[in-house]
């Protein structure tokens, strides 16, 4: 079991940070603090011969030096009537230790540098790493720690708490020495509360410098206010003796050591009482709950990785949203006839040969009267017209502008500070994305670290309103510094592919002939018979297709529904009929099943195209470090729900084994 538990939370303390840093959270203050746990508190700590570790601690001017230079049996710990004198944590260790490899390194990870040796008590004075000092006088399995007093300072502004708070985490238990003055101090309790208490607990011995007409009562009651203070109800439990130190001008001078007195009847000495502790006993307790702590700190870390995900995954399907929009809004004047007469020589091609016959026939009859018309055209350039060059068609000129809009459109929206969409609010994009918004808004503090989301919905359209994430940046800086009138006009120079059939839409339109010919009954056959034979061919269908406004060219029109073309509603193609086709409402109704594949094929294909040209040359790299930071996110935040998973198991087996005497675990 201690063998999994250690290989999980070092999964855990390798996978975490990984997680944060792929994601660019800015939430590097409680990542910290839990890192700094796991190494400082919690690995080093898996050893079995590590020593005991005490924190000598307390506000300014308390005595802790004095009760250091006491223990250590020398004074190394500068001593005097100013508060927060020393600014450095000493390390006071007996000599056969030292010789120990590893011992003194391992603190680096709770100090953020391995301590040095002391070289001048005069260092102690000024800010830096903690020193540490050999000291033969003190018990061999225990290492003593003279902190920097926590309370010098005011308005929450104090010196030396942070290098204090390193010590006090990295201590298997305290040594809290405190005044009168001082006693009822909440923020210096609550201080000490937090940090016992914050990841696992620690117990701790009090010792009261207090004057020698103070009662014992009276000093007893005081303490039990300090304890109170730091423990609540669990007060009783987790103090390990409660000792007074008299006021004396010549300790406090440090000429003499600190004499310190149990409270209550049979206590044992202060350094009886330390030795007596059961190293293995409380190393295990404070690791058990170090252990279960430090799990519900990386489930809290774990969630904020997945809301940050979410946040991504948002802004992934925002932009991928805008994109097709802005490729619908490039195809809203494409024109279709051209696939609608390749599907017709197709279907002319698969005739049976008295069909072909008729149709030739019909060609004879009209030909005249097209004749007539190449005529008259021709007449028309020669002596009416201007010269001039060749001419874009209107059909040409209309998807030019589109296409330009489109790319103008998604190149502004690509490189804003957020981005903006609105959708349907029965879409199932609209859906997924609002889940997602609702898990972010809810979240408590998100707001601090995830990127602003905001969310609307009005007459039947949702509106995602989402600040662009960090990890974007550098693809938005790219595509900035690009010309955009090049990347304008390179999207341009494909636009006449736009109206070239490719060899799937060929393949698409071929099995689309076989499909409806294999379909057809006797009737349908006559009606092709009859239709051959007056030249009423699906070439000579009048066609405009609309995809937002517009009216269908000349008399009757039939609607195709293309359900999902976009992935995102329902579109349709307004396909207008010549009015001398008397279509009844039956053929009505056929034509629009027959034409319906036909239109969806050829515009599914040319949104396809659409949205290549726009990856390809604006939103590609964004869309691919989206998914790619996504797919990397997603791997890893099922490695970490899996150790949090068996943490959690192995833990419960635990408190199982003992009789449940360890309090329930964090979730």
């Amino acid at each position: 079991m201690e063998n999994e538990l250690l290989s999980a939370v070092r999964r855990l303390r390798k996978e975490l940070p990984l997680l944060f840093s792929g994601l660019q959270i800015d939430h590097t203050v409680a990542l910290n603090a839990w890192k700094g746990i796991v190494d400082g508190n919690l690995l080093p700590r898996l050893s079995a011969d590590f020593p005991l570790t005490a924190a000598i601690c307390g506000g300014g001017s308390s005595g802790k030096s004095t009760l250091f230079n006491t223990l250590v049996g020398q004074r190394i710990s500068p001593t005097g009537g100013m508060a927060g004198m020393n600014r450095r944590v000493l390390i006071a260790i007996h000599g056969d230790w030292l010789e120990r490899t590893g011992l003194i390194s391992g603190f680096g990870d709770a100090f953020g540098k391995i301590p040095g040796p002391l070289e001048r008590v005069e260092d102690l004075l000024t800010p830096g790493p903690a020193l540490f000092a050999s000291s033969n006088h003190m018990p061999k399995d225990l290492m003593l720690l003279d902190t920097p007093d926590f309370d010098t300072g005011a308005r929450g502004d104090y010196t030396n708490r942070d290098a204090a708070k390193l010590a006090l985490t990295a201590a298997d238990f305290l040594i809290y020495v405190f005044t009168n003055a001082n006693y009822n101090n909440r923020d210096n309790t609550d201080f000490i509360a937090e940090t016992l208490t914050g990841i696992g607990v620690r117990k701790c011995f009090l010792v009261y410098r207090a004057y020698p007409a103070y009662r014992s009562d009276e000093v007893l009651a005081h303490a039990m206010t300090v304890a109170h203070n730091i423990y609540g109800s669990d007060a009783a439990q987790n103090i390990l003796g409660i000792y007074r130190a008299d006021e004396d001008n010549e300790v406090a001078a440090g000429h003499i050591g600190m004499n310190l007195r149990p409270l209550g009847e049979g206590a044992p000495a202060f350094i009886d009482a330390v030795a007596d502790i059961d190293r293995m006993a409380m190393r295990v307790e404070l690791l058990a709950s170090v252990f279960r702590d430090t799990v519900h700190q990386a489930g809290e870390l774990l969630q904020a990785g997945r809301l940050f995900r979410d946040a991504l995954a948002l802004y992934l399907d925002a932009l991928q949203t805008e994109q097709s929009h802005c490729a619908q809004d490039a195809l809203k004047h494409l024109p279709l006839d051209r696939v609608m007469k390749r599907f017709a020589e197709i279907w002319m091609s698969t005739d049976p040969p008295f069909v072909k016959t008729m149709r030739k026939t019909g060609r004879m009859v009209d030909s005249p009267f097209r004749a007539a018309v190449r005529i008259a055209k021709w007449t028309k350039r020669q002596f009416f017209d201007a010269p001039a060059g060749p001419k874009k068609t209107v059909a040409e000129n209309n998807v030019a502008a589109d296409l330009s809009a489109a790319v103008t459109r998604l190149y502004a929206h690509s490189l804003g500070r957020e981005i903006t969409v609105s959708l349907s609010r029965n879409d199932p994009v609209a859906q997924r994305m609002k889940e997602r918004w609702s898990r972010i808004s809810t979240a408590k503090g998100a707001s601090s670290f995830v990127p602003q989301t905001e969310f609307s919905v009005q007459n039947g359209q949702c509106t995602f309103s989402i600040d662009v994430p960090p990890v974007v940046k550098t693809a938005q800086d790219t595509l900035q510094n690009r010309d955009w009138e090049t990347v304008l006009s390179v999207i341009l120079a494909h636009q006449e592919s736009l109206f070239s059939l490719s060899e799937k839409i060929e393949s698409e339109l071929a099995s689309l002939v076989r499909h409806f010919r294999s379909k057809m009954g006797k009737r349908a056959r006559l009606r092709q018979n009859f239709s051959a034979l007056l030249n009423v061919l699906p070439a000579t269908v009048a066609i405009t297709y609309i995809l937002s406004t517009g009216d269908p060219v000349g008399a009757a029109g039939i609607k195709v529904k293309l359900t999902g073309l976009f992935g995102f509603h329902d579109i349709y193609a307004l396909v207008a009929l010549p009015a001398t086709t008397g279509l009844r409402e039956a053929d009505r109704k056929q034509l629009e099943q027959f034409v319906g594949p036909i239109v969806k094929a050829w515009l599914d294909s040319k949104f396809d195209q659409v949205q290549t040209l726009f990856e390809d040359h604006i939103t590609g790299s964004m869309l691919m470090t989206l998914k790619e930071t996504i797919g990397h996110a997603d791997k890893r935040i099922g490695e970490i729900t899996d150790d949090i998973g068996l943490l959690l198991t192995l833990l419960l087996q635990n408190r199982e084994g003992t009789g449940g005497k360890t309090s329930r675990v964090k979730r």
